[in-house]
């Protein structure tokens, strides 16, 4: 039987060489999925948030400690411009890199700070942070007089939604009692 030499937070020493870095930065990663799994999060949806995080770390080119909301800013625009991402496909991007800061800050500042010296920050703020993918597209309804008989794609029902006897359906037929009713017929 061996021992195996333990890390102790009181006596951590600075992470020099690129390897040691970059299984630091893997390890971090690991870590979040863990606490993801733990948490009772599907593997899909684990796999999903790892490789937005590792996106974001190829993207940025340097540890993941040191971003700021810049870099965020870079890669959220990066992905709407010249990836041609989807918004909704940014809103969640950017919710995910939001959590695994989150995640690292509130577990893992203490040891980042320890072993590189730098202090995280947030890099997804209140001002680059999509509040909603439609980025305020308001849902316009229909007007009064619009609202009968809908649902029947191009034939409307011609009577007013008051005199309608099936105001509101979804069925494709017509009503056929109320004059004028041009809705479908089962």
């Amino acid at each position: 039987m061996t021992l195996a030499v333990v890390r102790s937070l009181g006596t951590a020493r600075r992470l020099r060489s690129p390897q040691e870095l970059e299984d630091f930065e893997q390890e971090l990663a690991d870590q979040y999925a863990l606490a993801m799994a733990a948490a009772g999060v599907t593997d899909r949806h684990v796999a999903y948030d790892r490789s937005v995080v590792f996106e974001f770390i190829r993207f940025l080119g340097r540890p993941v400690w040191v971003t700021e909301p810049e870099d965020a800013d870079r890669y959220l625009a990066w992905l709407r411009r010249t990836r041609g991402q989807a918004k909704t496909t940014v809103q969640h991007k950017a919710w995910t890199l939001a959590q695994f800061f989150d995640f690292l800050i509130a577990r893992y500042q203490g040891d980042i700070h320890a072993l590189t010296g730098c202090v995280l920050t947030q890099p997804i703020d209140e001002y680059n942070r999509p509040a909603k993918a439609d980025y305020g597209m308001p849902r316009v309804p229909p007007a009064e007089d619009e609202v009968h008989c809908s649902g029947h794609g191009a034939r409307r029902c011609r009577t007013p939604a008051s005199t309608c006897p099936r105001p509101g359906t979804t069925w494709p037929r017509r009503c056929g009692t109320a004059p004028g009713c041009g809705s479908a017929r089962p």
